[in-house]
């Protein structure tokens, strides 16, 4: 059986298993700092920025703003539905 690091005695598969309910913990917490750390970071970069630029300008940066936190998210969703290996 292959071991994972070198003189830890630990079998790989034990270290590269990880059950669905331990990843849907982990990427709770995860949406949850990244979503509280995103928000504080473009509520700044638009109070600094943006604001007094012209309607079109904070418009733009609404939308691209509003919608750049979404493939993080999703990937951090599949990788929580991953099934749990047999």
């Amino acid at each position: 059986m292959p071991l994972g690091r070198r003189d830890s005695g630990i079998p790989l598969h034990y270290m590269t298993r990880m059950k669905i309910r331990t990843r849907k913990f982990i990427g709770i917490i995860l949406t949850v700092g990244f979503m509280a750390i995103y928000s504080l970071v473009m509520m700044a970069f638009g109070g600094v920025f943006i604001l007094g630029h012209g309607r079109l300008f904070e418009l733009a940066f609404y939308i691209i703003g509003g919608l750049a936190w979404l493939p993080v998210e999703m990937a951090i969703i599949k990788w929580m539905s991953k099934p749990d290996l047999a």
